[in-house]
Parts: structure tokens; C-alpha cells; sequence
């Protein structure tokens, strides 16, 4: 059986399940040939146990049975929380499956497009599983390029660039985006990786990438029109409460470091974010603004 069809029918068991929570075999069974998800092939009760045992280890999805009912259902709901590979790796699947069986409309598909670099990414994920430095070339904008073997820690994807956590011999925790990477070469040296370092808490207290030393700060922000409903269904931050609702707005509180990536997230939003409190989030915001309105 070829993969992209192995993945589609572990993509189909996870959204049925989710759609229908509880399913005997039986009824799995007969949807999944309603669905002709196997070309007309008969759901097999082992063939279901090898997905089952797939479908856990690629996603961390645990189907459990429930010994009185003999319904299946998905036990940890929350597996595919934000952020996680898991989720990432489901959701992409589940539109190359969905793409693959629309070949006829996929000039009325728009997709946006991913910057140079993605040609390291086999090295980079290689030496991340086997704990090897990576010498690259790298040159920021605007200044000269220079090389350097760093330690890589971790993978980040954010606004369709992906961008490497690495540590500097120097001890330094750095960030580098493979569109401004000129060479990537896997070395001999291992280094070794902190047990207690978790990539997701790095990153917990900030949107987007860039992890200064800005301090945290309990961010509240006014949503007008419908950009309470942006935020609603596509949260900025893990940290992100609704406080107030009225009819005329929304408020928003964050606890955050409100660096320059999440500030200009809420610039984006245009007149439809007024960032209320503290005072001096607020004040770099009105410069931020003001800045922009000389140019016009």
C-alpha cells in the first residue's frame, strides 16, 4: 500500500472519530466503505489495530475501546494542542490528502509560498536526532555573511519561514532563519542536549520568534468589530482570556513578553486592537504608529 494512502486512511479514522466521538467497529466499518476510503475494500478489524498503533505513535492519538458500550473513541482529545509537531504534521497531511484527491481543482488552490532554505532541512532534522553540530553559512540582512558550528536545538515554524534554535560555542542561544543560511554541513562532533530543556517552554512566554530579554508584562488589549472573532478562533498566545465583552468591544489580557514580533501581530489588526495596559506597551505602540504615519 502506497504511504500518501496509509496516511489518508489514519487522517479519516481521526476525523471520524472526532466527528462522531464514540463508534463501534461495526459502525467505523461502515463508513469507512460509504467513504470508499480504501477503493471499496472492507475495513478489517486488524488492519484497524495496526492504524490504531500507527496512528499513536506518529500523532500521540490513543483510540481506546470502551469495554461496556464496544464503542472507540479518542481518550486524549488534547493531543493535537497548539504548537505541537503532532498537530502540525495532522494538519498537513490531512490537506495533502485532501489535495491529492482534488487534482482536477487545484488551480482553484491558493497556497503561500515557503522562502529559500528548505533545501537544509533533512540535514538540520538529521543532526537534531543524532545530537551533531551543524556548520553553517549565514548572513543577515544588511550585513556581511560569516560561518560558525552551533549546536541545533530545536525547529521553530512561524509565518511560513522556519527558523533554527541553536546554542554558539560561546554558550548563547541563537536564531537563525534558513531563508538567510547560505551552507549547512552535518560534522562529526556531538554535543550533548540538556535532559530538562524543553523547547516549547522556551518559547512560552513569547509570540513568534524573537526571545530578547524583554521584560513579562500582563498585556490588555481592546478588540473592536470583528476582531475579537480573529482572535476567538486563533488565539495570539497559550496565555491569551477573554476579561470583557460588550456589544461595542472586546478585551484580551496576555501575560507576555510583548516583544517586537507580538507588537507588530497587533498592529496588523490595524484600528481593531487598542492596546490598553501597561503604560509603556502601550506608549511604544503609539510610537510604533506615529512612525509609521511620517511616512505617509
Amino acid at each position: 500500500m502506497k504511504a500518501a494512502k496509509t496516511f489518508r486512511q489514519y487522517i479519516w479514522i481521526i476525523n471520524t472519530l472526532r466527528a462522531y466521538k464514540e463508534l463501534t467497529f461495526e459502525e467505523l466499518s461502515q463508513k469507512w466503505a460509504t467513504d470508499a476510503i480504501a477503493d471499496g475494500n472492507p475495513l478489517q478489524r486488524s488492519s484497524f489495530n495496526r492504524h490504531r498503533d500507527a496512528i499513536l505513535s506518529m500523532f500521540g492519538i490513543i483510540i481506546e475501546c470502551d469495554k461496556k458500550t464496544y464503542k472507540y473513541y479518542i481518550s486524549n482529545k488534547d493531543s493535537l494542542s497548539d504548537g505541537s509537531i503532532e498537530r502540525w504534521l495532522f494538519s498537513t497531511l490531512t490537506v495533502h490528502g485532501v489535495l491529492s484527491d482534488s487534482a482536477a481543482v487545484k488551480e482553484r488552490v491558493v497556497l503561500e509560498d515557503v522562502p529559500a532554505g528548505l533545501e537544509y532541512l533533512d540535514t538540520i532534522f538529521t543532526a537534531i536526532k543524532t545530537n551533531r553540530r551543524v556548520h553553517i553559512g549565514y548572513q543577515k540582512f544588511g550585513t556581511e555573511g560569516y560561518e560558525k558550528t552551533v549546536c541545533p536545538y530545536a525547529l521553530k515554524l512561524f509565518h511560513q519561514r522556519w527558523y533554527l534554535l541553536a546554542r554558539t560555542a560561546d554558550d548563547q542561544m541563537r536564531i537563525y532563519a534558513f531563508d538567510r543560511l547560505k551552507n549547512v554541513t552535518l560534522t562529526d562532533e556531538s554535543f550533548v542536549m540538556p535532559a530538562d530543556f524543553l523547547p516549547q517552554e522556551y518559547f512560552s512566554e513569547y509570540f513568534g520568534v524573537l526571545t530578547d530579554k524583554t521584560p513579562m508584562a500582563h498585556v490588555v488589549v481592546r478588540t473592536y468589530g470583528n476582531t475579537a472573532n480573529y482572535l476567538r478562533t486563533l488565539p495570539l498566545h497559550h496565555s491569551q482570556c477573554e476579561i470583557a465583552t460588550t456589544e461595542q468591544y472586546a478585551d484580551f489580557a496576555f501575560d507576555i513578553r510583548p516583544t517586537a514580533d507580538f507588537l507588530g501581530q497587533l498592529l496588523s489588526h490595524g484600528d481593531g486592537i487598542e492596546v490598553l495596559e501597561p503604560a509603556h506597551v502601550r506608549q511604544r505602540m503609539r510610537e510604533m504608529i506615529a512612525r509609521n504615519l511620517k511616512r505617509y
